[in-house]
């Protein structure tokens, strides 16, 4: 993957040297959706950059002014037989807290769609966001993504007390190539 500038913003591979910052905000992860990607220490966080970095589906997001990791976003390719090129993709994003309220990820995400529609030639995007993660939806909504629907209990990431899970309602918000286009343009 090429880098993606943006005004305040390097979107690039991860790469050594990441992993104090990926640590900051996945050793106590604040999304329920990002508990098993947890970090225990700077060396499992070492391991996870060097992971990332051998992938593509996985984008650090960095100031460009001083190149340190805020975040992350992430993409996966649906595999359809039916289609001769895959082109529905998943896409997500986690930040660190201490850099929220600043529009970095709308910022980031609006970036990185535009490559996905432009450049790996998506028809579709969607992502899925638990229904009390009122950042992330209002996130989807900027983009001009709608709701599609919402899956009842639909997952779990954790356990209660007796060790029973505990699962989280998760809406699909999703937007076509044609809607972006309209939205770029402010349709």
């Amino acid at each position: 993957m090429q880098a993606i500038q943006t005004e305040r913003l390097t979107l690039r591979k991860f790469r050594d040297g990441d992993a104090p910052a990926l640590l900051a905000y996945l050793e106590a992860p604040t999304a329920g959706c990002f508990l098993s990607l947890k970090l225990a220490d700077l060396a499992a966080a070492e391991i996870e950059v060097s992971k990332r970095a051998a992938e593509d589906g996985y984008i650090a997001v960095c100031l460009k002014q001083t190149g340190e990791v805020i975040g992350d976003l992430f993409a996966h390719v649906e595999e359809d037989p039916f289609a001769a090129v895959p082109d529905t993709i998943s896409v997500g994003w986690n930040f660190n807290p201490a850099f929220s309220g600043k529009g970095y990820a709308f910022e980031s995400a609006k970036a990185f769609l535009a490559q996905l529609f432009q450049e790996q030639n998506a028809r579709r995007i969607y992502a899925y966001v638990e229904d009390h993660n009122v950042a992330s939806q209002r996130l989807c909504e900027k983009l001009g993504m709608r709701r599609e629907g919402m899956f009842i209990e639909y997952v779990t990431f954790m356990n209660d007390a007796d060790g029973r899970p505990i699962y989280e309602n998760t809406m699909q918000y999703a937007i076509l190539r044609r809607e972006w286009e309209a939205h770029a343009q402010g349709a």
